[in-house]
């Protein structure tokens, strides 16, 4: 017996999906995998709801083709302007009639999260995940689960992630039109945990940044837990549009450009070979080097990493971190992303965030720009507890970072 989950990453540039296989002995194999122009987004948000719908079916039907399999259903991401977070902090009374202290049940758990939980958010936004970083029993801290201590106040200090109701029904609505059902919104970042992450780095804390087309998602991380999640909006469409300002030329044919010959940190450049650029309106080609390409696209990526920086300093109180600085998305490929990274960051420890191996009929899924995907299949199999002995309820005992995603409290879904 298998189960089968699909993961769907609506981007502002590609749509991916990616068709996981849970088999007898509780393992993910990647069994489909496609990728297709996105259409109908911008910066991370549906825009047009029929070009999404079509491009939605377009990217599953091939996923479908590649893995034998007929879809019915799929958990996506989101991410960009469409989430908010801050953190917050909750209490509960534990004591019995007596004053007395007592063992923590999970009802007590419960209503301290519930507390947390009890503060104002807009009208139009609504959570996504709440996830506890920290219990605190009787003013002692650093308890990861308080159940079966004995104490008289239980708090707890939470991340809470919240998303836009409107651009959570639109994505619903696309997937329901295209014909599939949505089992679960995940925040993009999160998700990308699971793919990318090591334990230790989890628990050192670790920065996930998501360089996407037309955002930069990040996720800061700490002794186990999210600490901060935020988007810069600027993507790696800005620095498409540098080049085409710079060197006259349409945006598909700086797209082009940039993925072939670019590179984003000049003392990586192995090579400085001429790069023809095509004449416009009859004017002749030209040809630029790619030094002439790194002067243009490194100013915009070191920004986009200074804003990541400044808002992280802005956001957290956190001085130091001992994990690493993750990159993902398609924007990780480029070549001297990690060493500017590296010097924007001031340190050695930044490591591009491939997938790790999990089988199948292709290892192609193993790069930066498939995490959010391939982390949302593996996201899913966790919080559902997905194998061959289990239904899709609670949650699986396997797995290493499976503390982690326990402390997912609330989902929309």
């Amino acid at each position: 017996m298998t189960d089968v989950i699909v993961g769907l990453d609506i981007g502002t540039s590609n749509i991916r999906v990616a068709i996981g296989e849970v088999t007898e002995d509780d393992k993910v194999q990647i069994v489909g995998l496609a990728t297709r122009p996105s259409n109908g987004v911008r910066n991370g948000t549906i825009i047009n709801i029929e070009a999404a719908i079509t491009a939605i079916k377009d990217a599953v039907e091939a996923a479908e083709q590649n893995a034998g399999l007929e879809v019915f259903s799929c958990v996506t991401g989101i991410g960009g302007s469409q989430i908010e977070s801050y953190n917050s902090h909750g209490l509960a009374a534990v004591a019995n009639k007596n004053h007395r202290a007592r063992e923590i049940t999970q009802q007590d758990k419960d209503n301290a999260l519930d507390s947390a939980c009890a503060t104002l958010i807009p009208l139009d936004r609504d959570f996504l995940h709440v996830i506890p970083r920290d219990f605190i029993v009787d003013g002692t801290g650093g308890i990861k689960d308080p159940i079966d201590m004995m104490g008289v106040r239980l708090e707890t200090d939470v991340h809470i992630v919240t998303a836009s109701k409107t651009s959570i029904q639109n994505v619903t609505s696309c997937i329901n039109r295209a014909g599939y059902e949505l089992d679960k919104v995940w925040l993009k970042t999160l998700a990308q945990v699971q793919a990318v992450a090591h334990e230790d780095e989890l628990d050192m804390g670790s920065i996930i940044i998501d360089l996407g087309a037309g955002t930069t998602d990040v996720l800061v991380l700490n002794d186990g837990a999210s600490v901060c999640s935020l988007s810069i909006p600027v993507g790696q469409n800005f620095v498409t549009s540098d080049i085409s300002m710079e060197l006259g030329i349409p945006f598909a044919v700086a797209e082009k450009i940039k993925l072939e010959s670019g590179c984003c940190f000049e003392e990586a450049l192995q090579t400085n070979y001429e790069v023809p650029i095509p004449g416009v309106g009859g004017r002749p080609p030209e040809m630029a080097t790619q030094v002439d390409l790194c002067d243009i696209i490194q100013p915009r990526v070191e920004e986009i990493f200074a804003m990541v920086r400044n808002e992280i300093v802005h956001k957290t109180d956190l001085r130091r971190l001992d994990g690493n600085i993750i990159l993902t998305g398609g924007g990780a490929q480029m070549p001297g992303v990690v060493e500017l990274a590296q010097y924007v960051f001031g340190t050695s420890a930044v490591r591009p965030g491939n997938p790790e191996n999990l089988g199948g009929r292709s290892d192609e899924y193993k790069k930066p720009e498939y995490a959010t995907v391939i982390g949302l299949i593996q996201s899913q199999k966790k919080y559902s507890g997905i194998s061959d002995n289990a239904s899709r309820k609670g949650l699986s005992s396997k797995g290493s970072k499976e503390g982690f995603f326990k402390r997912i409290f609330k989902q929309i879904f």
